[in-house]
C-alpha cells in the first residue's frame, strides 16, 4: 500500500512571482521526499508526490499546504489516494495503481466541490469520515495567515522543538509562538492527523 497526493496551486497566475512559490514548492517537495523520483512538477503548477508511508499522508499533505501559504495570497488543492501500486515507472507520473487513480480523480473533483483538501481509499466508510473532518479542519487551514502558515510549517518540521526554540528560530517571543500555534490550530491538526492514522491502519 502507498499513498499519493496530487495537487495544483490556487492563484498562481497571479503571484508577483512566479520563481518564489516554484521554488517553495520545489524545497517542501524535497523535504517530503530525498529520492526525486517520487515526485514531479508538471502543467506549471501542479504536481504529485509519492508517499511510501501511507500513515504520513495526512501530515505531509498539511505540511504542504503550509508551505505554500506562506506566500500571501496563495493556496493548495490537495488530493490524497490510498491504494495499491501495481507498476513502478523511472517517475511518479509513470507508476500506476489504484493509489495514484484515486488521487487524480480526486483532484478532478475538488474545483467542483470547492473543496482543497480530499481523501479517497477503497474504504467508502473511511473516505466519508475522514472527509468530513477534513472540511471541518479547511475551516482552520484555508484561512491560516503567513504567520500562521509559518509555524505550522516549523513545528511539523521540528517535531521535538518546544515554542522557546521556535521563538529562537524566528526571532520572536515565546508567547507569540504560543498565539500562533494556537490561531493555527497546530494541537487539533495534530489530534486530526493521529485520528486519520488509526483510519488508515485499519484498510
Amino acid at each position: 500500500m502507498t499513498s499519493i497526493i496530487t495537487g495544483d496551486i490556487i492563484k498562481s497566475r497571479e503571484a508577483t512571482s512566479q520563481t518564489l512559490w516554484l521554488d517553495t514548492l520545489k524545497t517542501a517537495l524535497s523535504t517530503l521526499s530525498t529520492r526525486t523520483s517520487n515526485y514531479e512538477i508538471y502543467r506549471g503548477d501542479s504536481f504529485q508526490i509519492e508517499c511510501s508511508d501511507a500513515l504520513n499522508s495526512f501530515k505531509n499533505a498539511v505540511y504542504l499546504k503550509a508551505c505554500i501559504k506562506t506566500i500571501k495570497g496563495l493556496d493548495v488543492r490537495l488530493a490524497i489516494g490510498i491504494g495499491d501500486k501495481t507498476y513502478q515507472g523511472k517517475t511518479v507520473s509513470e507508476s500506476n495503481g489504484e493509489a495514484f487513480i484515486y488521487s487524480g480523480e480526486t483532484l478532478e473533483t475538488l474545483k467542483k466541490e470547492k473543496v482543497n483538501l480530499k481523501l479517497k481509499t477503497k474504504s467508502d466508510v473511511i473516505n466519508t469520515e475522514l472527509n468530513l473532518y477534513f472540511k471541518l479542519a479547511l475551516i482552520a487551514m484555508d484561512n491560516w495567515t503567513v504567520n500562521s502558515a509559518e509555524i505550522m510549517k516549523l513545528s511539523i518540521e521540528h517535531p521535538n522543538m518546544i515554542q522557546s526554540d521556535l521563538a529562537k528560530l524566528i526571532g520572536i517571543s515565546q508567547d507569540a509562538v504560543s498565539k500562533r500555534q494556537k490561531r493555527a490550530y497546530l494541537d487539533e491538526i495534530l489530534e486530526l492527523d493521529h485520528l486519520y492514522r488509526q483510519k488508515i491502519n485499519q484498510l
